[in-house]
């Protein structure tokens, strides 16, 4: 991910293009071609590297349903592609590529995250191998209230709604961010391996349950009070590089 100006960016009704990457649907798949610099990464590299390839997406699942996030509607989100299947092409991965299970979703709002947000957990898996699988939103907005979403989609029709019993925390990492998920009540989420984890940001494997069912998740929570911090904006052009604001 790179910050770019306004005049790298080019949109019409096929397709976006950001810099040198660029996003398109084309008959039934998604394309992402990307070209990118990667930054240095502590015992993986020491300087910035050039990276491309192509992600595509073909969904097992479509939808196109918008849900509002919070009170006042500023915020959307919508799973456009709730279960799909991708094959990466990047020389920089071993072999050359690597496929598996996709997702794909949208947001897009008026104001900026933390204007309306205090943050929020989501995640999204499957039970077992060829199971339902499952979406969770938790979103606490500023003014407190809460936007809670459960949604199961089974490959016939949905979404279905789910019951989504109280959120129990997960073990912190090192910035400490009070990452949770959804999981019934005498149970406890397990976490399985942590991806990402930032100031602001963490993203984990977590095992829950969820009426019964044990389901494998990839689980993300965002705290926007931490992202509004000004020591963070500092930080963050270290972990995500910056091009002219205006091109």
């Amino acid at each position: 991910m790179t910050e770019r100006g306004s005049t790298s960016l080019r949109r019409d009704a096929h397709g976006l293009r950001i810099g040198r990457s660029s996003l398109s649907m084309r008959a039934d798949r998604l394309l992402i071609d990307f070209s990118e610099t990667a930054l240095p990464w502590p015992g993986q590299r020491l300087w910035p590297k050039a990276v491309s390839g192509r992600v595509e997406v073909i969904p097992d699942i479509c939808a196109d349903r918008l849900f509002s996030l919070d009170p006042a509607g500023r915020h959307v989100w919508s799973p456009r592609m709730p279960r799909a299947r991708a094959t990466i092409t990047c020389d920089a991965l071993p072999g050359g590529g690597w496929q598996g299970r996709a997702y794909h979703d949208m947001n897009y709002g008026d104001r900026a995250l933390e204007q309306d947000f205090i943050g929020w957990d989501w995640a999204r898996g499957h039970e077992g191998v060829d199971g339902d699988t499952v979406i969770l939103y938790d979103a606490l907005a500023c003014q407190g209230t809460r936007r809670r979403l459960a949604l199961r989609y089974d490959g016939r029709q949905g979404p279905q709604p789910l019951h989504m019993p109280d959120r129990q925390g997960l073990p912190r990492g090192f910035w400490g961010v009070r990452a949770g998920i959804a999981c019934d009540p005498a149970t406890t989420p397990r976490l399985l391996h942590r991806l990402e984890d930032s100031p602001f940001y963490t993203r984990s494997r977590v095992e829950t349950v969820l009426d019964g069912r044990r389901f494998d998740m990839m689980q993300e929570t965002l705290d926007c009070r931490r992202l509004s911090h000004p020591l963070v904006r500092l930080m963050l052009p270290f972990r995500m590089p910056r091009r002219a604001l205006r091109g």
